[in-house]
């Protein structure tokens, strides 16, 4: 089967469904794992400047053509405005597709490219197209599922889902036992966009009770809510998690110490104890297996006494 991702989750959960030998495109943004580079890209990143308004670019289907805004939840995942144009549908048909995995819509964010589907099922008019669109953990797993029989790889997709889910059960008994012992869970806000403030939704607040923890700010399976430095101040929580959309590590490192603060930010339990911490979004705002090393990540961030070595090395870092 010949597979073009237009989302780099679905490319996650193809190369880890072990098909990666079937993949003949992929979206910029698909990096990982690493063996991804050899795939030939079929969209492209558009500079600076460049995104959706009134007057979209000539030639642009989908979110750009609809005159929509892609969600900061969805803005390294989804195609971005624009990166799915006539010359990517070009680049698609080339590619003579079996199956192009993309996403549609997110209802829960207010993200839509209705015409994306419509232009690529038009172009390629042999391939099947199906639209993943995860707001849970729940979803994400069933994404994997979706893609195994789309693909004829039912029982590696079923191995799979059955190895994620030992690994959230583990985590989860750990959880319980310490809250049996009297552990109560962290409070904690995340957030999943800094410029402006938003805290998380879709699956990081799931991710974040599976863990053992409380996201006092989140959505849990909605778009991401914007929130205020206010906010925080008036739930001041014990931990604060520094998790912007579509960043590395670094990245959210360096947005994070660009972001002017309040007066009353050393004022902050969370800062005050040394628990502020930045994230890779790689495990945290990607819909695919990798969202299962971001719930074991949390919990040793948010328990270290009880998770010890758990956590993905390199995904995390505290910062002030």
């Amino acid at each position: 089967m010949r597979i073009v991702s237009l989302l780099p989750s679905a490319t996650e959960i193809v190369c880890a469904l072990g098909l990666i030998d079937e993949l003949v495109g992929v979206t910029e943004r698909s990096e990982w794992p690493l063996e991804v580079a050899s795939v030939p890209v079929v969209t492209r990143r558009l500079p600076p400047g460049s995104g959706t308004g009134a007057h979209p670019r000539p030639g642009a289907v989908g979110a750009e053509a609809d005159g929509a805004t892609s969600s900061d939840a969805l803005a390294h995942d989804a195609p971005g405005p624009g990166e799915i144009d006539l010359a990517a549908i070009a680049a698609i048909v080339a590619a003579r597709p079996d199956l192009v995995l993309v996403r549609e819509r997110c209802d829960a964010c207010g993200w839509r490219a209705s015409g994306l589907v419509d232009a690529i099922r038009a172009a390629v008019v042999d391939a099947s197209v199906i639209s993943l669109e995860p707001t849970t953990v729940e979803g994400i797993l069933n994404s994997v599922t979706t893609i195994g029989a789309m693909t004829e790889a039912e029982d590696e997709a079923v191995g799979l889902v059955e190895m994620l889910r030992e690994r959230m059960a583990e985590i989860g008994e750990r959880v319980v036992m310490r809250r049996d012992a009297g552990a109560r869970p962290a409070r904690a806000v995340a957030l999943s966009g800094l410029s402006p403030l938003t805290g998380s939704g879709h699956w990081l607040p799931d991710q974040v009770r599976r863990a053992g923890g409380w996201d006092l700010l989140g959505a849990a399976g909605e778009g991401a809510p914007s929130t205020s430095w206010a906010e925080i101040r008036d739930v001041d929580p014990e931990v604060l998690l520094v998790a912007p959309a579509g960043h590395t590590l670094a990245a959210a490192v360096g947005a994070w110490e660009a972001l002017p603060r309040p007066a009353f930010y050393g004022d902050l339990r969370a800062v005050r104890a040394g628990a502020v911490f930045a994230l890779d979004s790689g495990l945290w705002g990607r819909p695919g297996p990798r969202v299962i090393d971001g719930i074991a990540t949390l919990a040793e961030i948010l328990d270290p006494g009880a998770f010890a070595d758990v956590a993905v090395a390199g995904s995390w870092t505290p910062v002030t």
